[in-house]
């Protein structure tokens, strides 16, 4: 790549060609403050930009965090009070966010469209290199102080902020607590010793003039790395980075990097607790073992460490993984395992949960143990080399289906950029993966990476983290205590300020901004087309099968798609632990252990899952299939199909241990996910009586599963128990096997023939023949509950009946959410409220619109302002350029690309639902004529108190004097 290429302002430093990913990498270099420039190169009409800052505090008051949060409140150019969240809905971007990393910040965001793509990166340069900070937007988003009664100097104070709030739901979750912890003594010294995104204990000691200083001295040009990929040039870009904002700096003299930790001698043992508002906490212990390695800029170092963790830890047939599944010192491996490779210097960990205090020396002796025991007598060949395969595979693979597929190369280098290694060779795999399919041909190379990274070194931490069910009436007792020493000190002037911060915040949130000084895109820049890929669709004797020819980069996916037979009320309850079991268990003559190692030899993994929709015209009319899911390299694919066809036909359920072992880790898994899904797990109990397919996604993935799967775990103690569900699971196989059943493929387009061929011959004479079909019973009615767990934020959801997608007003119910968060939700719940986030929605597959809060420090205030948004709507007139925002933020999310392979699997399903791509077209015109007066008359008719339903998880503490209002259901 020329030097011709970069702008004056820039010099051209390499570029390189990425044959697996079909890029080119260039570096460039700003001459006047050294800011980096990584542009990925790619024929792609999604451009993604980033910029990141090294952030590394010395504290856990969370200033990098509030810093993220308080940058996006106003800036030189754009002071208007919420910029970010004004432009999220001013424009058609595919993604916009801002993360705060251990050692980094970034803001990235994503468009398709050229106009709104530089839209953006004018609003995103100037609320990072030119941000306002106000006084008033700290207080907001990071912490402050009111009195509990507004203008009432007698009532207790109270701590408030947004960032304070988060923190505090973030922390409710023992893994968090657990990773937080591990890493404090794993890096005694460096700031990864500290909680970046802020300790909730610490956040309210953090002050104004620290947050300045540290946004002088970070969120400087000299310290900042930008990353671009798509189809707009460099130089493009670069001539936008020096004219808003490069060049109006200088260099600055600054070098912010983190160092290396100094070397522990000799192992740490620690004991810590963690909060636990449960009266019986037997079997809540984690325990886990951190190792600290060498340096993750060094690629060739840490793909073997990758390479030495997956062997481990990967599936049941890993060492180290099977010890920890089959140890009876705890229920199941710690979520904390494997290898953390995003700071600067690695970590390699492993653990338990489920276990007591008292089991710390024999967990430990276990681990040391086990890998004494590889170190000696080494791991097969075939296992080193299957783990390497999948290196490849996760290389090869074009992702896009959750980030952009952009963001997902960005934020897999980002690391490396700032800690100034070399982030175009993270992107480069090919030459290490070669270098170490050399290295793995000697039987020492495995056990002498344990010896050297593991067994001989000293700079191990084992951790236990007990629970606590006294902690939190603790720490309220010494937050209450510290806000009454707080007040008590307060000078007449002081107490004066608190009230007028209060009110000019409320005056601030309230007023109404000149948004006209934001860039926009309008209908008019609405793409007319929608892309949606079609399939070909063929017969294999008789049977029905779809190909999709994408760019799918020499990978192959197929899927055996099942008409669910009729099934009882405790088989669907059941139904996502059969799912699991069908590719965690044994096969045909291999055990669970030798079939999940030749799932790892041959695919890029095997899967299975339900699904269900209501009918287009009625929620209460349901289809549903059982897919058996899976992927390869091309070389591969018959392997694959043969596996497929295996799995679905041949899959037992006779290995009762095993089994065991996966109830007891589904508990865990589920108990532990609460405080970080408790948004959706509300919304699912909202909306659970609501329709069929509701009904079921409680009982079997949302509270009523977690219970369900909790009351398993204990009666499997029984062997007949045990015994008896094995039986249920072989019986639900065998109507599974016998039901009808369809084909997709999807691969490159020159490969059609010779992947139809291997199909067909594995699956032509196969058929199914049941006859009976799923069938759901129909329910519409009010729910009012609230769950209760350890928690000291809450989640709140209010559910209605709605309308299918077919229905005339299923449209305008659709931007009706957009427009409610908009114009009412986020100013009432997050900003004056203090909840992280708030939202509202219609679901058309199920005919209901949802309202939901997440991590909000209020409850019964939260299900009021969901009430009063809808009077808002009704009691005023409005402005149609709301609705065009609305509109556009629909719009954006319907036409948001995935990867090629994610696009035709979502085109094909939607089409078995009926949602075909005609008909996902026709939706998506009639949402570009919805009008103000549907919005109006939709919410009228359908959002309505009396027919709202209700579910929150929340504290007891929270929950209490409720009871007469709601059902109480602890968790």
């Amino acid at each position: 790549m020329p030097a011709e290429n970069a702008h004056t302002s820039f010099e051209f430093i390499r570029s390189e060609k990425i044959e697996s990913l079909n890029v080119h990498v260039e570096e460039y270099r700003h001459k006047v403050t050294g800011a980096m420039h990584f542009h990925i190169a790619a024929d792609q009409d999604e451009n993604v930009f980033l910029v990141a800052f090294r952030t590394v505090p010395m504290d856990s008051k969370g200033v990098a965090h509030i810093l993220e949060h308080t940058a996006l409140c106003g800036s030189e150019h754009y002071p208007v009070r919420d910029p970010f969240f004004m432009m999220t809905r001013r424009s058609l971007n595919t993604f916009m966010n801002a993360f705060t990393s251990s050692d980094w910040t970034a803001y990235p965001f994503a468009s398709q469209n050229r106009k709104d793509f530089f839209n953006l990166l004018d609003v995103y340069l100037d609320a990072t290199f030119y941000s306002r900070l106000d006084p008033l937007d700290f207080a907001q988003e990071g912490h402050r102080v009111e009195f509990e009664e507004p203008n009432n100097p007698e009532s207790p104070l109270v701590y408030k902020g947004v960032v304070l709030n988060e923190m505090k739901g973030a922390m409710s979750s023992p893994v968090s607590t657990l990773w937080q912890t591990a890493t404090k003594y794993l890096f005694p010294t460096v700031t990864y010793h500290f909680n970046s995104g802020g300790d909730p204990d610490s956040i309210t000691d953090l002050s104004y003039d620290e947050l300045l200083a540290f946004y002088r001295t970070h969120y400087h040009p000299s310290n900042a790395v930008f990353m671009t990929f798509g189809n707009i040039p460099a130089k493009e870009l670069q001539t936008r980075f020096d004219e808003q904002a490069l060049s109006n700096f200088e260099k600055l003299d600054i070098n912010i990097e983190v160092s290396d930790e100094k070397h522990i001698f000799s192992p740490v043992k620690v004991e810590e607790a963690y909060a636990l508002d449960e009266d019986d906490v037997s079997g809540k212990t984690h325990h886990v073992m951190s190792w600290l390695l060498g340096q993750s800029i060094d690629l060739k170092e840490q793909l073997k460490a990758h390479l030495l963790s997956r062997v481990l830890l990967d599936n049941s047939a890993s060492p180290l993984r099977y010890a920890l599944e089959s140890s009876e010192l705890g229920s199941a491996p710690s979520p904390l395992c494997g290898l953390e490779d995003s700071n600067r210097q690695m970590s390699f960990m492993c653990g338990l949960e489920g276990s007591e205090p008292e089991s710390a020396a024999a967990f430990e002796q276990l681990i040391l143990e086990t890998l004494q025991r590889v170190a000696k007598d080494g791991v097969p060949q075939s296992m080193v080399e299957a783990q390497l395969h999948q290196l490849e595979l996760g290389q090869r693979e074009i992702s896009g289906d959750g980030y952009p597929y952009g963001l997902s190369l960005i934020m897999a280098s980002v690391s490396s950029a700032i800690h100034r290694g070399d982030p175009i060779a993270l992107l480069n795999l090919d030459p290490v993966l070669d270098e170490l399919r050399e290295l793995i041909k000697d039987p020492d190379f495995i056990p002498s990476m344990i010896r050297e990274l593991l067994l001989d070194n000293t700079h191990r931490v084992r951790l236990t983290l007990r629970p606590d069910n006294k902690m939190t009436e603790r720490k309220d007792i010494d937050e209450k205590a510290k806000l009454a020493v707080i007040k008590s000190g307060l000078s007449q002037e002081q107490t004066q300020f608190v009230i007028d911060q209060a009110a000019a915040l409320e005056a601030r949130q309230m007023q109404l901004d000149d948004e006209s000084i934001l860039p926009k895109v309008t209908l008019q820049d609405v793409p007319t087309q929608m892309h949606v890929p079609i399939s070909e669709q063929e017969t294999l004797a008789g049977q029905t099968f779809d190909w999709y020819g994408q760019g799918t980069n020499g990978l192959v996916y197929q899927q055996v798609i099942i008409d669910l037979p009729e099934l009882s009320d405790d088989e669907l309850q059941i139904m996502p632990l059969f799912s699991h079991c069908m590719t965690e268990l044994g096969c045909a003559d291999r055990s669970y252990q030798e079939n999940q190692q030749y799932h790892v030899q041959i695919s890029g993994g095997v899967s299975a899952y339900t699904t269900m929709r209501g009918a287009t015209d009625d929620e209460q009319s349901v289809s549903g299939y059982f897919v058996v899911s899976g992927k390869a390299l091309l070389h591969n694919q018959e392997a694959l199909t043969n596996l497929l066809h295996e799995t679905l036909n041949e899959a037992r359920f006779d290995e009762t241990t095993r089994l065991r072992e996966i109830v007891s880790q589904q508990r865990s898994r589920k108990e532990q996910s609460i405080t970080g899904q408790g948004h959706s797990l509300a919304i699912m109990a909202a909306a659970a009586q609501l329709s069929p397919v509701a009904r079921v996604d409680q009982k079997s993935r949302g509270l009523e599963s977690i219970r369900f799967v909790k009351a398993l775990d204990k009666q499997l103690d029984d062997p007949a128990a045990l015994q008896a569900l094995s039986a249920k699971l072989v019986a639900m196989h065998e109507k599974i096997k016998q039901a009808p059943r369809r084909f997709l493929l999807i691969g490159e387009p020159e490969q059609k023939e010779s992947l139809a061929a291997s199909m067909n011959q594995q699956w032509g004479a196969s058929k199914g023949a049941t006859t009976s079909s799923l069938a759901l019973k129909p329910t519409r009615e009010v729910v009012k509950q609230l769950w209760t767990t350890s928690t000291q934020v809450s989640f709140c959801a209010k559910a209605y009946p709605t309308v299918p997608v077919d229905h005339e007003d299923s449209a305008a119910l659709t931007i009706l959410g957009d427009f409610l968060r908009n114009g009412f939700l986020h100013r009432a719940i997050r900003e004056q409220g203090g909840a992280y986030g708030s939202g509202a929605g219609q679901d058309s597959g199920e005919a209901v619109f949802r309202f939901f809060s997440y991590r909000d420090p209020r409850l019964t205030e939260t299900l009021d302002d969901f009430d009063e948004s809808v009077s808002w709507l009704l009691d005023n007139d409005h402005d149609e350029a709301k609705l065009e925002e609305a509109i556009l933020g629909v719009v954006s999310s319907i036409d948001k690309p995935g990867s090629p392979a994610g696009e035709a699997k979502g085109a094909y399903h939607s089409s078995l639902f009926g949602r075909t791509p005609e008909h996902r077209k026709a939706f998506r015109q009639r949402i570009l004529n919805v009008k103000t007066d549907d919005l109006k008359r939709v919410a009228a008719k359908y959002l309505k108190s009396e027919l709202a339903s209700i579910a929150a998880v929340t504290s007891v503490e929270k929950a209490k004097g409720l009871e007469d209002q709601f059902e109480v259901i602890a968790l």
